[in-house]
């Protein structure tokens, strides 16, 4: 009896899904892939980190995704001069009382959209990724929760830019997804200069709210995932970290280090909420394959030996994908 009322339950879940997905992609084009990980993201509770060149509808994603779930957008530009103060906020003396208030920052949102992160310092970064990781902000003595749901989209320039600071790999590691964003093709390309023309005609209507969403990621939970699936997302991840013991003796001059444990706990969430999208209760090992480049992607790293021979993490996870054994 329980089993059938789950996949009732699973059905209305998806439908819901497919609603926000079609009502974003009216303004998103050829960017489907984004909108789908970033609602991803939020209802597995993540963050998301998309590189990418400028004018690739990144804001327009995020900001589509916010109206249509009707959830608290803002974006912030990071420059070289930016201070953490700018981003959580700060203490302001008020003279007539005598006493300090606090003026709120940006971060105090559903949705940010932190663009071009690896612009700003380490401190603002730091700062940025404590309110990510604790979901909570201090300032002064005061300590205030984020509220839930709580999604950061940082987009980095491609490293070749001219003033970009590398995020450190602690950092990096606590993103969900990391997203390569490349240019459509160019039929969807006339499509986004027809839309451009006529963007004020379109109206997106909220079909969610904060409660659905974060009803969505207690389901989550719910959805089956055999033993034999964990242990292949284990040896995906161990795979990454140890190559020779895992039979790629020829990967380990090229891996300089691998994933954190905290790897397999996000595919193993990210595969329950794909399968949710795919409408099933249960994951299923290609739910880990199509949810594994965007988790590995940003942690595995390639050695200075991979790099010069053009060797991506992407093609490195690739190889371990191929040769892992799937249940």
């Amino acid at each position: 009896m329980h089993n059938m009322d789950l996949e009732a339950e699973v059905k209305n879940e998806t439908a819901n899904v497919e609603k926000i997905l079609a009502e974003t992609n009216k303004v998103i084009v050829g960017q489907n892939q984004i909108g789908r990980r970033l609602l991803m993201a939020m209802i597995s509770g993540g963050h998301v980190l998309l590189e990418g060149l400028p004018g690739l509808a990144k804001t327009t994603s995020i900001k589509s995704l916010g109206q249509v779930t009707d959830l608290a957008f803002k974006r912030i530009q990071f420059t070289p001069d930016l201070l953490p103060a700018d981003l959580v906020g700060t203490q302001i003396y008020d003279p007539r009382s005598a006493e300090f208030k606090v003026k709120k920052g940006p971060i105090f949102t559903n949705l940010l959209l932190a663009d071009e992160i690896n612009r700003a310092p380490a401190k603002v970064q730091s700062a940025l990724l404590e309110a990510m990781e604790e979901k909570q902000i201090t300032i002064g003595e005061n300590t205030w929760r984020l509220e839930e749901p709580f999604l950061v989209m940082a987009t980095q320039n491609p490293i070749e830019h001219e003033g970009t600071y590398p995020l450190p790999e602690a950092q990096v590691d606590r993103f969900f997804f990391k997203l390569n964003i490349t240019y459509t093709s160019p039929e969807d390309e006339v499509e986004i200069v027809k839309r451009a023309s006529n963007r004020d005609a379109i109206q997106l209507e909220k079909v969610a709210g904060k409660e659905s969403i974060l009803a969505m990621r207690k389901f989550i939970d719910r959805i089956y995932i055999a033993d034999k699936i964990r242990t292949y997302i284990v040896n995906l991840v161990h795979a990454t970290r140890n190559p020779k013991k895992h039979g790629f003796p020829d990967l380990a001059r090229l891996i300089e280090w691998g994933a954190s444990p905290r790897a397999s706990i996000y595919i193993d969430r990210a595969a329950r909420t794909n399968a949710l999208f795919e409408g099933r209760s249960f994951v299923t090992p290609q739910d880990v394959k199509d949810v594994a480049f965007d988790i590995l992607r940003h942690r595995v790293k390639p050695t200075y030996e991979a790099e010069a021979e053009n060797i991506s993490s992407e093609s490195l996870i690739g190889k371990i994908m191929e040769q892992v054994d799937v249940p």
